[in-house]
């Protein structure tokens, strides 16, 4: 079932993690496999890597696995120094999860697929505004483990995960970073019924995936119509009549974020517009857990693309 949900201040900053995290909580019964959030802060010109060395599970698998844990964050540290990338800070979250802070001038993708070349390491985002946090568990569990409450910033998209056809991991949970564009992530709920087609033709074209959750097809298709030169209106517009399945999708960027239903609209969407803030959600519950006082919410209709700048 899952449930997604997206806001976005206009022209200010706000405490966007615990927001996101009130609206992810109320929609706790969609999903309680996982809980994901990518938040936008105000950016600058380091990037933010968000990284794991490890699956929260291997912890618990009777394996000694914190040497290994070990050896691969260090082997992190040794090539990002090999591509003279420059570590200006760095954040051990959890004992599998890392956040670091990054000056580097050079290939972006090569630095990246240099990275994740090493068993075990998945990069979850990186961004000049992006962090994007996603681990097992409801909201308040994750944000708690992440120290998300009191996180500045204009806007951000969170999913709350029912594990259906893929595994309860972390690389399974949403969102889904667009590699290899930085700062440019996606929540889904729906099923698209023409994954696999869909995924070879851009494994063709060079493009990589993390999980075999369909979700994920969706932030590498936009970063593939990206790299085709759409802007994301008409990446998302296009998205609509080539991805089959029943579908509600938000995608965020460093400064925009916007919305898309299929054609036959049977995924729920509700949404509350107003000068200062847009929210969004899959249900009416999650925008009133922001808001003290009544609002008028409306559905946006079938085949629907949205877009709504900071």
């Amino acid at each position: 079932m899952c449930g997604i949900a997206g806001l976005i201040h206009r022209g200010k900053s706000a405490d966007i993690g615990s927001q996101m995290t009130s609206m992810l909580q109320a929609l706790k019964h969609r999903g309680p496999d996982s809980t994901g959030y990518a938040l936008y802060g105000d950016g600058g010109k380091d990037y933010i890597m968000r990284f794991k060395v490890a699956e929260q599970e291997d912890l618990a698998s009777g394996f000694d696995i914190h040497d290994t844990i070990k050896e691969r964050k260090d082997t992190v540290d040794a090539r990002l120094k090999e591509m003279k990338v420059k570590v200006k800070d760095e954040e051990q979250v959890t004992e599998y999860a890392h956040r670091y802070t990054l000056s580097f001038d050079g290939d972006l993708k090569r630095m990246i697929d240099f990275i994740e070349d090493i068993e075990g390491v998945e990069i979850l985002s990186i961004g000049h505004a992006l962090e994007l946090i996603k681990d097992l568990g409801d909201a308040a569990v994750v944000c708690e483990q992440y120290s998300l409450n009191g996180f500045k910033g204009t806007h951000a998209i969170g999913h709350t995960r029912m594990a259906t056809e893929s595994d309860v991991d972390i690389r399974s949970a949403h969102p889904y970073w667009a590699y290899p564009f930085n700062d440019v992530s996606v929540v889904h709920n729906g099923q698209l019924t023409n994954y696999w087609t869909n995924r070879r033709d851009l494994e063709r074209r060079g493009h990589r995936f993390m999980s075999d959750c369909d979700s994920e097809l969706i932030a590498v298709y936009i970063a593939h119509r990206i790299d085709e030169g759409d802007d994301l209106e008409d990446a998302m517009r296009r998205s609509v009549n080539e991805l089959d399945g029943v579908f509600t999708y938000l995608v965020a960027t460093a400064d925009s974020l916007g919305m898309a239903k299929d054609v036959m609209a049977a995924k729920p969407m509700v949404l509350y517009e107003s000068d200062d803030l847009i929210a969004l959600a899959s249900e009416e519950v999650a925008i009133r857990s922001i808001f003290p006082h009544e609002i008028d919410t409306f559905d946006p209709y079938e085949g629907e693309v949205r877009v709504w700048q900071s």
